[in-house]
């Protein structure tokens, strides 16, 4: 894998309940620390593989870089990471009818029950033409306490409080 560069482009919606037969949709494991939250550096092992990404701001599109790192690095560089690790499960869902996938994140850990899914859009116009399926909840987009950085320093969102 060699370093990659390109603008993101998503939606991101909180969801009520958990589609059926999640299992049988593409899945895997994820592990992220960050570095920096501004801005956003993180370390990520996706099942085998270890990037490190940096954000741009931004909240529905911000410019992300993607590097390989060794599992040695990502150790190294993890064991750096301020906050939370954030440990989730990602499923890969296709939304019929379009070209378009759903990226439901399961968290687990101290974000146990946050369930997250975003959909990453090839530009603008087709993000703001996008009808979310009926089994989505309340979009949270424009909510920054819901990226995942915000979620590694501060926990899920309205138990700041607590």
């Amino acid at each position: 894998m060699e370093h990659t560069e390109h603008m993101e482009i998503e939606r991101k919606f909180l969801i009520d309940a958990l589609p059926e037969a999640l299992n049988d949709f593409p899945h895997q494991e994820y592990l992220q620390g960050y570095l920096s939250t501004s801005p956003t550096l993180r370390v990520r092992r996706e099942g085998e593989t270890y990037v490190l990404t940096y954000k741009g701001s931004g909240l529905m599109k911000r410019t992300e870089y993607n590097l390989p790192l060794t599992a040695e690095s990502f150790t190294h560089l993890l064991e750096k990471c301020d906050g939370l690790r954030i440990e989730k499960t990602r499923y890969r869902i296709p939304l019929f009818g379009t070209e378009l996938t759903a990226e439901l994140d399961v968290f687990h850990g101290a974000l146990s029950g946050l369930w997250l899914v975003e959909v990453e859009f090839p530009d603008e116009e087709s993000a703001a033409r996008f009808l979310p399926p009926a089994w989505f909840g309340p979009e949270v987009t424009q909510d920054a306490r819901y990226q995942n950085s915000s979620l590694s320093r501060f926990g899920l969102p309205g138990e700041e409080n607590t």
